[in-house]
């Protein structure tokens, strides 16, 4: 409704009895478990894919072969030469291949990236990107407790790729992974460093690590950048200050409400619908949308970069 001129004309999910009940909430009326079955029986302009990361790549290639552009949930791929044969599919193919990365798309994010362009601290050279909290998301979501792959996958392909939004291209990174909680197979806190080329260094702290915190506001991203004219800090309750020689100045970028979401989450649902504008505009071919699969493959060589320095103890060069 919020994005306009597209309608779902069929779902598909591996168990039919899911994509029945999908279908029924939201009013489309075929359903599949077979997506071969669906693209042979259903005229559709591009598929949408939001499933599981290692169902990905077997999806992708079916829509490639059948001359479909693509929308994929991050994380893209499991590895990153999945990432790149799965990029290399849909280039053969000649259609688009785009990754529905959101996070980058928040209210709050988008104002710290204006007032970067716009100057106000001048030169960043330093900053701190912070998303950790206590929220108990094994409860929620049981099956990330098996996975061997877990936080730099999940939380970190946003907040790396956020890093390269307003920070530009990495050259290097520098990784440390650990797991505070015990029953669980994968990290659940990861502290990533990063040189940016432009020189700057920039600090990721993530984790869910299953203790609370005093500024905890789930699912909220945290901020501080230094420039040698000044600092910009994104706190709790998207406040956001500017600290120059003017004196500090400060501002809320308040994320929209929409009826379907749950206001304990508008930052982050929000951020789905001008994401999803973007992704149709380059469909479309009115512009070249922010998240394509070759500007996502960046963000993956941090996210596999960071698992190669954390298991070595040293710098990868990602440049």
């Amino acid at each position: 409704m919020e994005v306009g001129g597209v309608e779902c004309v069929a779902i598909y999910n591996r168990t039919l009895a899911r994509a029945e009940r999908l279908g029924a909430e939201f009013g489309v009326a075929r359903v599949y478990d077979d997506p071969s079955a669906l693209l042979d029986r259903e005229q559709v302009d591009f598929v949408d894919i939001c499933t599981s990361a290692d169902t990905h790549p077997g999806l992708v290639h079916l829509a490639a072969s059948r001359g479909l552009p693509v929308i994929c949930q991050k994380p893209m791929a499991e590895s990153l030469d999945t990432a790149e044969a799965m990029i290399g599919a849909c280039h053969s193919a000649g259609v688009p291949f785009l990754v529905n990365e959101n996070w980058r798309w928040q209210t709050p994010i988008r104002r710290l990236k204006t007032l970067l362009d716009e100057g106000r601290v001048g030169r960043p050279f330093r900053a701190r990107l912070r998303m950790v909290s206590g929220f108990p998301v094994f409860a929620n979501q049981p099956f990330l407790r098996d996975l061997e792959q877990f936080l730099l996958v999940d939380i970190g392909s946003h907040i790396l790729d956020v890093s390269r939004f307003l920070f530009g291209e990495a050259e290097t990174v520098y990784a440390h992974l650990s797991r505070n909680q015990g029953d669980i197979r994968g990290e659940d806190v990861a502290t990533v460093m990063l040189r940016m080329q432009s020189g700057a260094s920039v600090v990721c702290e993530m984790g869910y690590p299953g203790s609370p915190h005093e500024d905890d506001r789930f699912p909220q991203t945290y901020a501080f950048i230094e420039g040698d004219g000044g600092s910009i800090s994104l706190s709790r309750d998207y406040v956001i200050r500017v600290v120059d020689a003017t004196g500090v100045h400060e501002e809320r970028a308040v994320p929209p409400h929409y009826s379907w979401a749950d206001p304990a989450y508008d930052v982050v649902h929000s951020s789905i619908v001008p994401c999803q504008r973007d992704l149709l505009a380059g469909l479309r071919g009115a512009k070249v949308a922010e998240t394509t699969g070759e500007d996502n493959l960046l963000t993956m060589r941090l996210v596999y970069g960071a698992y190669e320095s954390a298991s070595r103890d040293s710098v990868i060069y990602v440049a």
